[in-house]
């Protein structure tokens, strides 16, 4: 029965319900303690334990309805519709006899059986529809099914033509039967799995190919990979059971103890909410890109607690604010037009942009603060101001460059980013999810 339940919750996700491993856990616990033998009461219980929300609840109980759903041979309010013209005889292959018998529970058995064995619960196209339901059936003992039919057909007596007849009729309403099955059992599970194709799709596109249809669902992926930065970082350690001794720790501990330890302590990390200072270039340079960075930026500064965001071109602007006023269509629509921001969409100059931070924003980075850079460093030959950037560096934790540009393209025509290289802790090509993926794991992993 586990398997029962790890489907159902694969067909969760699959319905917009957000399950976690510990999720998946409790559940399993929840159904272990209850049973299976009330329906009710174990719907309860995996609704307690998986659906977080109203609306999370409704498609809970609209998932479990149909997935627990009676299929066409053992719902107890349907009469059998499979003929049953005479008793089956001994040398009856097994589904011959289960037909003639009009036993639905065994063909429910059956049938439930043969998906199982081949694995249903992994139908992810339209197009396969028709290939479970061959395999099904044929699991099923189609094969032997026919062989009696074909057999009964050439004798000529009355007799064992209406037994062929009866075979022919439940086998053409044995088809439709596991064909519903199959589409009921698609629209649970192939959501799911389309889903994770589409999503490791967009991942590995490069960003100027996106189209607009496909920008919600990108936020949404963004969304989801920022969103264990702050949860990491916002994190209070436990103390650890082993480490350095905390020898300071110790002896106050164990004052009460007359010098005696009986608590020793231990040194721990304390892991602090990132603070991050985001510079983002919305230039024409960068025009097939700039939307994504800027999807990125809104999602960062949805996930990240403490997050101070810039946008430049001409001159520099901070755009805080604009996150926490507008939803995500009508922000980047604003960002990218510099509407009522003060932001000149004139010639890109990095240099003027470092020189407005220095000025106005500088006190913001701290020996915390992560700088992040998203640009393709194209300064239309002006000053690049290395030295400030050398700044940032050096009071900064540390400084990020993402280029959407491949690193042969460095330090070509106009472009300064092989100047500004040796003032950043990492530089990487940003021309994907998946590239962003990796910058945002080596975030979680130094902390």
């Amino acid at each position: 029965m586990e398997q029962v339940l790890l489907d159902l919750i694969v067909a969760l996700r699959g319905s917009g319900i957000r399950i976690s491993p510990s999720e998946s856990m409790d559940a399993m616990r929840a159904a272990a303690l209850v049973g299976y033998e009330d329906r009710m009461i174990l719907q309860d219980s995996l609704s307690a334990a998986l659906a977080k929300s109203r609306h999370e609840k409704e498609l809970f109980k609209a998932c479990f309805d149909s997935y627990f759903s009676f299929d066409g041979f053992s719902n107890p309010e349907e009469e059998s519709s499979f003929p049953s013209a005479t008793n089956p005889e001994a040398q009856d292959s097994p589904l011959t006899e289960i037909l003639l018998s009009g036993d639905n529970t065994r063909l429910s058995i059956s049938m439930r059986e043969a998906a199982k064995k081949e694995k249903l619960s992994e139908i992810y196209f339209f197009t396969q529809k028709s290939l479970y339901v061959q395999r099904i059936l044929k699991g099923m003992g189609l094969e032997g099914l026919n062989r009696d039919i074909e057999s009964l057909s050439i004798n000529g007596s009355a007799p064992t033509q209406q037994r062929a007849g009866a075979l022919k009729k439940g086998r053409e309403l044995l088809f439709e039967k596991v064909k519903d099955f199959v589409e009921q059992q698609f629209s649970l599970f192939a959501a799911s799995a389309t889903e994770e194709i589409l999503d490791k799709y967009l991942k590995e596109m490069k960003l100027s190919n996106l189209e607009q249809r496909d920008f919600h669902r990108m936020h949404a992926i963004i969304k989801r990979m920022v969103k264990p930065i702050n949860d990491y970082h916002s994190r209070r350690r436990k103390r650890a059971k082993r480490g350095s001794l905390d020898l300071k720790a110790t002896l106050r501990e164990n004052i009460a103890y007359q010098g005696l330890i009986f608590k020793p302590q231990w040194k721990t990390k304390k892991i602090d909410r990132p603070d991050m200072v985001v510079l983002c270039d919305v230039s024409r340079s960068v025009e097939t890109v700039a939307r994504f960075m800027l999807l990125f930026l809104y999602s960062l500064n949805e996930e990240v607690a403490k997050i101070s965001s810039f946008i430049f071109c001409s001159n520099l602007v901070e755009i805080s604010h604009l996150f926490d006023k507008y939803d995500v269509d009508e922000a980047l629509v604003r960002l990218q037009k510099g509407v009522g921001l003060g932001l000149n969409l004139g010639r890109t100059d990095y240099g003027q942009a470092f020189r407005d931070f220095k000025e106005n924003w500088l006190d913001k980075v701290t020996n915390k603060t992560t700088v992040l850079i998203l640009g393709d460093a194209r300064n239309n030959y002006g000053n690049p101001e290395t030295g400030i950037l050398s700044l940032l560096h050096k009071r900064g934790k540390r400084v990020i460059w993402l280029n959407p540009e491949s690193p042969p393209f460095w330090g070509t025509d106009d472009s300064e980013m092989k100047k500004y290289l040796p003032f950043c802790s990492i530089a990487r090509e940003c021309s994907s999810v998946k590239h962003l993926e990796r910058v945002v794991g080596f975030l979680l992993r130094t902390g």
